[in-house]
C-alpha cells in the first residue's frame, strides 16, 4: 500500500487551443487540494501549470512548486511565486525532475507538449526498471493523450515493452475523479493495473 500525501502534476506552460485545458488544470488542482493532498509541480504560473496551482491555491491547498532558475522568467513571475508555500528553485532541469520525484507519491500528465511526454515517459521507465511503485496517471481530457495510449499498446504489442503490468498508466477521462482514482491505485498497489483500471473506469 502506497500512502499518497503529494500529487505531482506534470502539464503544459501554455494553454492550448482549447479552453477545456485551462479548466481541467484548475479542477484538478482544486481536487487534490479539498483532498488534503499536496500539489508538486514545475513552478510555473501560466497555461495550464497555472491553472493547476491556482486552482489549489483557491481552494486553501498547499503548493510545492520546483523551477529551474533559467525558467522562472519564462514561466512565472517572482510576484506569483510568492503565493507558493513551498519554493525550490534548482540549477537545471535534472535536479528539477529528481526533487518532483523524491516529493511526490503519484504522478498526473494532464495535456502538453514535448517537456511533458518527457516527464510522464521518465516515470513510466524508472517504473518499468522497477525503482518505484508510485501510481502514475493520464489525464485524458478531451481525449488528449488516446495516441500515447495507442502507441504504448503498439509497444507491448509488438514486445518492446515487457513489464507492462509495470509500465501501463491509468487513464481518467475526467480530471475531478483523477484524485479518487489516485486513491485507489494507491490502497491497490499489489493489484494488477488492468483491475485498477476496471474499477476506476467504473466512478
Amino acid at each position: 500500500m502506497n500512502t499518497i500525501r503529494s500529487v505531482c502534476v506534470y502539464c503544459g506552460s501554455s494553454p492550448g487551443h482549447d479552453e477545456i485545458y485551462v479548466k481541467a488544470g484548475h479542477l484538478l488542482g482544486r481536487s487534490i487540494a479539498k483532498a488534503g493532498l499536496r500539489l508538486v509541480y514545475g513552478g510555473g504560473t501560466k497555461g495550464v501549470m497555472g491553472a493547476v496551482a491556482e486552482g489549489a491555491l483557491k481552494a486553501g491547498g498547499k503548493v510545492t512548486g520546483i523551477i529551474p532558475r533559467f525558467l522562472i522568467n519564462k514561466e512565472a513571475t517572482e510576484t506569483a511565486l510568492d503565493r507558493l508555500d513551498e519554493l525550490s528553485i534548482t540549477d537545471n532541469m535534472h535536479e528539477r525532475k529528481h526533487k518532483m520525484f523524491e516529493k511526490s507519491d503519484a504522478f498526473v500528465a494532464l495535456p502538453g507538449g514535448i517537456g511533458t511526454v518527457e516527464e510522464i515517459v521518465e516515470i513510466m521507465t524508472w517504473a518499468q526498471l522497477g525503482h518505484h511503485r508510485k501510481p502514475i496517471v493520464f489525464g485524458n481530457v478531451n481525449g488528449f493523450w488516446d495516441p500515447m495510449t495507442a502507441l504504448l499498446d503498439h509497444m507491448a504489442a509488438e514486445g518492446f515493452i515487457h513489464t507492462a503490468q509495470r509500465v501501463k498508466p491509468l487513464v481518467v477521462n475526467d480530471p475531478e475523479a483523477i484524485v479518487a482514482a489516485i486513491m485507489v491505485a494507491g490502497s491497490s498497489v499489489d493489484a494488477p493495473t488492468e483491475g485498477v483500471q476496471s474499477v476506476i473506469d467504473k466512478m
